[in-house]
């Protein structure tokens, strides 16, 4: 299986991935991480923070983005070069987020892509903003 090449693909193309944050996603990514930060995993000490309980690491909901480029656009075969990210609201647990990405600029000749990332709630609220620069897969 492989994803799309520079060839197939044009400016504006568009692709998503929509999954609920379950509080299994947190704990198995704070175990594989070590990040065992109160603000994701205890519940007590989370209710004492600005977001009055427990928040998903910035880093697993932004790792939705990552399924998108990797198998649908372009999908399988996808290197994924490089990402700005930027973290505008807090996902709880049980928060449904669709990562959505958009490609905004295409340098044919290096085989790169830029794509607009963006990760929004249940609600339609950005969690979470960026760019992402991808190598698309070649033909063998």
């Amino acid at each position: 299986m492989i994803g799309k090449t520079i060839d197939e693909i044009k400016i504006g193309d568009k692709a998503c991935f929509e999954k609920t944050i379950s509080e299994t996603d947190v704990y198995l990514f704070a175990g594989i991480t070590g990040d065992l930060n109160p603000a994701h995993i205890n519940q007590v000490a989370s209710e004492q923070t600005m977001f009055k309980g427990r928040i998903a690491h910035g880093i697993l909901v932004s790792g939705l983005i990552s399924t998108v480029l990797g198998m649908y656009l372009p999908g399988p075969g996808t290197i994924y070069l490089g990402q700005e990210l930027k973290f505008t609201a807090p996902v709880k647990i049980g928060d449904t987020i669709k990562a959505e990405v958009e490609v905004i600029e295409m340098v044919t000749e290096k085989n790169r892509i830029k794509l607009r990332t963006v990760c929004t709630n249940q609600d339609g609220k950005v969690v979470i903003d960026g760019v992402a620069t991808v190598m698309p897969p070649k033909r063998a």
